[in-house]
């Protein structure tokens, strides 16, 4: 195999795996927004994961977070602005990415 063929599988490797990374960080953001979520309603214990699994399942509605952030919002009502919930969103993917390199 030449050198460009050993490049191309490497750069095509690291697309997968940078891939599959950023779908685990989305994913694990979305159970902690979702507990967080919960938290602000009232939720708690099984009734808290529930709703943090529902908040997982939203995200295969549409591509983006739009599919989320509506499901937060409109569940979340008057407890947390729009601005507030997308905040918590960026902190949380810091914190989810940071969870995953730790597990790796």
């Amino acid at each position: 195999m030449s050198s460009f063929d050993d490049r191309a599988d490497a750069f095509e490797n690291k697309f997968a795996h940078d891939a599959q990374m950023q779908f685990k960080a989305e994913a694990r953001r979305n159970k902690l927004l979702g507990l967080w979520a919960a938290d602000l309603m009232g939720k708690t214990g099984d009734d808290a994961d529930a709703y943090a699994k529902e908040v997982i399942k939203s995200d295969f509605e549409e591509a983006g977070d739009d599919d989320v952030m509506r499901k937060v919002a409109g569940d979340l009502g008057d407890k947390a602005s729009e601005a507030d919930i997308r905040a918590k969103m960026d902190t949380l993917m810091a914190e989810a990415k940071a969870q995953i390199m730790d597990e790796a």
